[in-house]
């Protein structure tokens, strides 16, 4: 075992978080850690990371282990380069001149093309890019990472699951982007205390492991149905006036105690805590289109994000859209709110639409308000559905505590904050409903319920996200920016990822040259040159299939930890790539003698 906690508790106030949670991980474990938001899944990875202490239990954690922790947030100087935040972390036993390489390597791996560039001028998805990049670059043997995908474009968890899926570290991730953890995990732990040591653990994929729940979520059931027909019939054995003063009626007066406690310890764990009461309120507008782009360009800064855009948005139409930050999704979304409009092409909108938006960047809550005005701000009695409902049932269906509603939303953690800029979106009428993002700290009990409320919403939806399992189930059509000013149309993901995987093999693939060899005459090539010729384009195939299997050796972040080996690959790829060179040169020359 790398690394274990045992008997692990954590309470803040009064709240327990969690008690006695045993959990350890070993090598080549992948592990998923999920549970409901406030269930302490980011208490007990820092724990496990030994940032925080635990309030009982012991941490056992193998000598000399590497451990690094991805925060959910981690800040840099602003005012320092890429280059330099990874530069901090590979290994001081190199020299200047090989550490440089290895950091750029990591880099170019990362999708970073100016490893100059300043922390302060990435975005938040190339941040946590970053943020990945440097502690891989201390040669963990294990990586704790608490919600990496947020802020990740759909390309960026891609990247991040290949990096995961060939690591050679154990991993421990929370997170509730549930294809990623079908994609990277495999095995899972979820924190609640529906279960009787207040996690459950399974050895598999995620989708393994929601077939176990449920398997043991009705055995748990059927436990306490079971117990309640027992409790009963000692309850009425005992109200015939048992003859306590025997052994036997002695030892069963015990054991109807036992099952007593064991049946109010089994109904306790079956209350589920549940998700958050999500309905958003359409319009009810009859009409056959509600906003139509047709052939709208637009660029921002002199550079060009997309061209030739057509959109039509109907009642029940839910378009997705993806491509990578800074793309022109936000763009885009403000084109069809009415916010922007284009430089070129049409934008139909009709009459007094109603858009209501969900902003990545949640600006609509003030921080410094309480959370009762931020869920309300006019009074403690609001309208739902021509139905009077005072604030605290309206926080109530969105798992808030009526003593949290005169808490500044500052003190609110990640996933309530997005709870409550819900619960304010639900208050407004909306003919297009627009989500740049929502599923960000979102736990996957809540994502469930997003998911049925958007399908269940009978006006349009626009939906940008990087949590493909919710783009997927939602989405009736995609449209993919590329960045480089191109927007294309998708049925859905799996085509989307078909033509993605495609392009990636043509980009990959061996650039020979497609020439027709001519046969030369004898008297200009010497025999030995005309085999040559002609054996020419198996040779550089081999040339390059070298190079690629040194670049992927040259990716891997255990190899800076051995700085000789580090030395030989970097010369060996150096070489392989000048040899690459001189076989097409060799190839021109040799052509064009036998021409």
């Amino acid at each position: 075992m790398l690394l274990s906690g045992r008997n692990l508790s954590k309470s803040f106030g009064a709240r327990q978080l969690f008690a006695g949670i045993t959990l350890g991980i070993d090598d080549g474990e992948r592990v998923g850690l999920i549970g409901a938001n406030g269930s302490g899944k980011t208490t007990l990875l820092k724990i496990l990371a030994g940032q925080e202490q635990p309030d009982d239990g012991t941490l056992e954690v193998r000598r000399n282990l590497r451990v690094e922790y991805v925060p959910q947030e981690e800040r840099f100087d602003p005012d320092r380069s890429c280059l330099d935040l990874v530069l901090d972390r590979i290994d001081t036993h190199l020299d200047d001149h090989e550490r440089e390489i290895a950091a750029q390597v990591a880099l170019g791996r990362a999708g970073f093309d100016e490893p100059s560039k300043l922390a302060g001028e990435l975005s938040g998805g190339w941040r946590k890019r970053l943020s990945v990049v440097r502690h891989l670059a201390g040669d963990p043997e294990v990586l704790l990472m608490d919600e990496p995908t947020n802020h990740l474009d759909v390309e960026g968890v891609l990247w991040l699951e290949g990096l995961l899926r060939g690591g050679k570290f154990a991993t421990l991730i929370v997170t509730h982007d549930r294809r990623f953890l079908e994609e990277t995990a495999n095995r899972l732990v979820e924190l609640d205390r529906s279960y009787p040591n207040g996690f459950l653990g399974h050895d598999g994929t995620y989708s393994e492991f929601l077939v176990k729940r449920e398997e043991f979520l009705a055995a748990q059931e059927s436990r306490e149905a079971a117990l309640k027909s027992g409790v009963k019939r000692e309850i009425e054995w005992l109200r015939r006036g048992a003859k306590a003063r025997t052994t036997k009626a002695k030892g069963r007066i015990e054991r109807a105690g036992q099952m007593m406690d064991e049946l109010a310890d089994v109904k306790q764990r079956n209350v589920h805590t549940g998700a958050a009461d999500i309905d958003f309120a359409a319009s009810g507008r009859r009409t056959k289109k509600l906003v139509e782009l047709t052939n709208v360009k637009k660029s921002l800064g002199g550079k060009p994000l997309f061209d030739a855009v057509n959109v039509t948005l109907s009642p029940g139409s839910k378009l997705g859209l993806i491509g990578p930050n800074g793309s022109g999704k936000t763009t885009l979304i403000r084109l069809i709110a009415g916010e922007l409009e284009p430089d070129t092409g049409d934008v139909f909108r009709v009459d007094a639409l109603k858009v209501v938006v969900f902003d990545q960047h949640r600006r609509e809550v003030n921080l410094d308000e309480t959370l009762r005005r931020a869920l309300f701000p006019t009074g403690d009695v609001l309208t739902l559905n021509g139905q009077p409902m005072h604030v605290s049932g309206w926080a109530k269906k969105f798992l808030f505590r009526s003593d949290q509603l005169d808490m500044p939303v500052r003190d609110l953690s990640g996933g309530e904050r997005a709870r409550v800029v819900i619960a304010r979106l639900m208050l407004r009428e909306a003919d297009v409903l627009v989500l740049d993002e929502p599923t960000n700290d979102l736990d996957i009990p809540t994502l469930n319920v997003l998911e049925q409320s958007l399908l269940g919403f009978p006006g349009a939806v626009v939906l940008v996200t990087h949590d493909r399992y919710l783009l997927d189930r939602v989405s009736t059509e995609l449209l993919a920016l590329d960045g480089k000013g191109n927007a294309h149309p998708y049925a859905d993901l799996s085509q989307w990822e078909r033509a993605r995987e495609a392009a990636r093999k043509q980009a990959v693939a061996p650039k020979v040259k497609a020439t027709v060899v001519k046969t030369p005459t004898k008297r200009k090539l010497t025999w030995n040159e005309q085999r040559e010729l002609e054996s020419m384009e198996e040779t550089i195939h081999a040339a390059e299939a070298l190079v690629a299997d040194l670049e992927q050796q040259a990716s891997d972040p255990t190899l800076a930890a051995d700085h000789v080996k580090a030395a030989d690959v970097y010369q060996r790829l150096g070489d392989a790539q000048a040899e690459v060179a001189r076989l097409y040169d060799r190839w021109e020359a040799l052509e064009a003698v036998g021409a």
